[in-house]
């Protein structure tokens, strides 16, 4: 469902992705890990479109997002680590704004927009302008509209960012179930003890390379030990120098 070959991203003279090649499967809850800097933010406006690669390739469903945009976003739904939105538009306006983009019959849109308002606790602002929305509300509106039209694979950086417990549950329910349901999910996070909790494999990047790749179980025989995640993180990252290649 997302596949890289070699991609790679370069701002002049800094490299922040090097040759990342990835597959993540139908129905996977991938986490892709790393510290600040590490490629994260770079690999994922890659995969959803935002930017060119200097070379590699990525593809959404077997459609290259980069040699045919418009056909791969269909497939996609986005929540950025910072969401964006049409600040006098109110929740339910945007979320019939985002049903227009992707062409949606109007009553499965309206339908599918009540059932995520109910699921969200997003109800009582849908008559709000989103510039009145608080972040946790915002975030939740911003996850909402990426699931509206069902996607066959969601991309969130950052998907907790501003969420109360109450709420952070709900949003993790929801990932969980529609990976089950056979969605991709494909998740950047700096918690993590949610990636822990949900992934069903996690990636660990650093310095642009891809330094780890496997389920928990074999990250942890490959450390040898039951550490936390946590401490195996620390531990990749610490004996990553800048020079070293990818392990897969």
């Amino acid at each position: 469902m997302i596949e890289t070959q070699s991609l790679t991203m370069h701002y002049g003279d800094l490299v922040a992705l090097d040759g990342l090649d990835l597959k993540v499967e139908q129905g996977e809850f991938f986490a892709f890990l790393g510290p600040n800097a590490a490629g994260k933010t770079t690999t994922i406006k890659l995969l959803t479109g935002l930017l060119q690669p200097t070379r590699g390739m990525a593809k959404l469903c077997g459609i290259d997002i980069h040699q045919h945009p418009i056909e791969a976003k269909r497939k996609l739904g986005y929540v950025p680590d910072v969401a964006v939105f049409y600040e006098k538009l109110t929740a339910l306006e945007f979320m019939e704004f985002t049903a227009d983009l992707f062409e949606m019959d109007s009553a499965p849109a309206r339908a599918e927009t009540s059932r995520l308002f109910e699921r969200f606790d997003l109800g009582p602002y849908a008559g709000e302008q989103a510039e009145n929305l608080s972040h946790g509300t915002r975030q939740r509106l911003a996850i909402a509209a990426a699931l509206l039209h069902n996607p066959e694979i969601v991309i969130i950086d950052e998907p907790m960012v501003g969420l109360d417990p109450i709420h952070a549950r709900t949003v993790k329910e929801e990932l969980r179930e529609r990976a089950s349901q056979g969605t991709t999910v494909f998740m950047s996070t700096h918690l993590l003890n949610i990636a822990e909790e949900l992934a069903d494999r996690i990636a660990v990047i650093h310095h642009g390379k891809l330094v780890e790749l496997g389920t928990l179980a074999e990250l942890r025989s490959r450390t040898g030990g039951s550490h936390a995640l946590e401490a195996m993180f620390l531990d990749m990252v610490a004996a990553t120098p800048e020079s070293s290649g990818a392990r897969h």
